[in-house]
């Protein structure tokens, strides 16, 4: 070992037996006992005896090179240090080995949870899509049973009025008999009359005019009935004809017409039809036919009706094909379907007019200058004009959103707000309207989720409005 340079170090050393020393030491002992020998050599028996030394030595600045005395004391402490060294080594690598085990066993812990993460990603992916399909299942089945009910409801209906017609027909027959024997009975009457006249009797005269005068009377009122049956045998084969419709309760309130077909809603107005009801379009640029309802008696008529909510008969929470194609029924709540909304909205520039009634009978309107919807591949997207009108701006927040369904999610939250909302709209994050919700009845309404057929500037989003009607026509 090398002793540090910069002090030196006073040791005591106290031997019990024969100490050694470095070299160097043991060359000084050799001179001095050379220089004592002239004077006493000291006896054998004092060589060889053991002795007890003390030295006291001054070291100054160098290196130990030789070997050291240890003491056996020290050594076997440094032995039995030793060992507890090796058994506290053992130990700690019996501790390492156990760790190391533990590690290995976690680490197996470990993958196993990152596939069962895995697994549960993939289950969770599976349990939604299953849920979506249970969903648009039960949708099917109700709209089904609905639209079974209605049909039913209607046929019954139509089967009424039909025996109505048919009891008041038989009416007017045996009716139209008995006028007609009346009418034979008095034109015997006549006939003999004329022969009395031929015969030169005057006074009676009078009784021919009495007579002809009732004549022309039965005869106007034979006209009149012929009229009437005539009309009652139309309304039988109209009424025949919207039953195979399966629309025969709605005939005598509404235009259908299958004509055309038209552009589109203004189109028809252009070319005469002036009433509202159902007509058959196709806009430019395509062949796909459609039905659709016009308005032509609000705000200059002209308007192809693209959304109608009035009732709540028909439920808005669908699919992505199902707001795609249109659904509902077209005189009553109904959406025409997005791809039918591209088409039009890509043949001219066209407005939007959103017309709305609370529950209290105020009825508000909302218009934007202009209206157009993507296609597809952009996931029919709203490009919307400026604002005018007294309900205020609810939609200009959604402008330039793609569309958002239960199964296709497009918005801007890290949820689905179609789930929330319960219906497919332009959802941003997520709405300031919501014309396709719930239809609550009464207006306000209470839910989990603001889910209500809302414009939020007009009653805020918990209040579900009466009605609401979405139409355009061009610019």
């Amino acid at each position: 070992m090398e002793i540090p340079v910069t002090c030196a170090v006073v040791f005591l050393l106290v031997f019990g037996g024969a100490c050694c020393v470095g070299r160097r030491q043991e060359a000084s002992n050799a001179d001095t006992s050379k220089g004592d020998a002239g004077q006493k050599r000291p006896s054998r028996a004092t060589e060889n005896k053991p002795s007890r030394c003390s030295y006291t030595f001054i070291v100054p600045q160098q290196k130990l090179t030789g070997a050291l005395c240890v003491s056996t004391e020290t050594a076997r402490v440094n032995r039995s240090e030793m060992a507890s060294l090796r058994a506290l080594l053992d130990r700690q690598q019996e501790q390492l080995d156990t760790m190391r085990g533990q590690l290995e066993q976690e680490g197996a812990l470990a993958n196993e949870m990152r596939v069962l993460r895995r697994e549960s990603v993939n289950m969770n992916a599976r349990i939604t899509q299953l849920y979506a399909q249970l969903l648009n299942e039960i949708i099917q089945k109700k709209d089904q049973a609905l639209e079974q009910w209605r049909l039913e409801s209607l046929v019954l209906n139509a089967t009424a009025q039909v025996l109505q017609v048919s009891s008041s027909y038989r009416d007017l027959e045996k009716k139209y008999d008995a006028l007609t024997s009346l009418v034979s009975n008095q034109s015997q009457l006549i006939t003999h009359l004329e022969k009395q006249c031929q015969l030169k009797n005057p006074t009676k005269a009078p009784q021919v005019l009495q007579v002809s005068s009732s004549y022309r009377e039965l005869e106007k009122k034979y006209d009149a009935l012929t009229s009437l049956v005539s009309n009652q045998s139309q309304l039988i084969t109209h009424l025949e004809k919207q039953c195979q419709l399966k629309n025969p309760t709605k005939a005598p309130q509404y235009t259908v017409s299958f004509k055309g077909p038209w552009n589109d809603c203004h189109h028809v107005l252009e070319s005469g039809e002036k009433t509202s009801g159902i007509y058959l379009l196709r806009p430019r640029n395509t062949n796909t036919l459609l039905q659709a309802w016009c308005d032509q008696s609000r705000a200059q008529g002209g308007w192809t009706v693209i959304q109608r909510r009035q009732d709540g008969s028909v439920n808005f929470f669908r699919t992505w094909e199902q707001y795609k194609q249109g659904f509902g029924n077209l005189d009553g709540e109904y959406w025409l379907g997005l791809e039918h909304l591209y088409w039009l909205t890509s043949q001219a520039t066209y407005k939007l007019r959103v017309a709305m009634e609370d529950w209290q009978g105020r009825q508000t309107f909302a218009e934007y200058d202009s209206f157009q919807v993507e296609p597809e591949s952009d996931w029919y997207r709203l490009r919307l004009g400026s604002y005018q009108g007294n309900a205020g701006d609810s939609l200009s927040w959604h402008n330039n959103k793609a569309f958002t369904t239960l199964d296709r999610d497009k918005d801007a939250y890290s949820g689905n707000c179609a789930h929330y909302q319960k219906g497919g709209w332009w959802y941003h994050m997520c709405a300031h309207s919501n014309l396709n919700g719930v239809w609550y009845r009464g207006g306000h309404y209470r839910s989990r989720f603001q889910d209500g057929v809302y414009w939020a500037e007009l009653h805020g989003g918990s209040y579900s409005l009466k009605k609401v009607a979405m139409m355009i026509k061009p610019a």
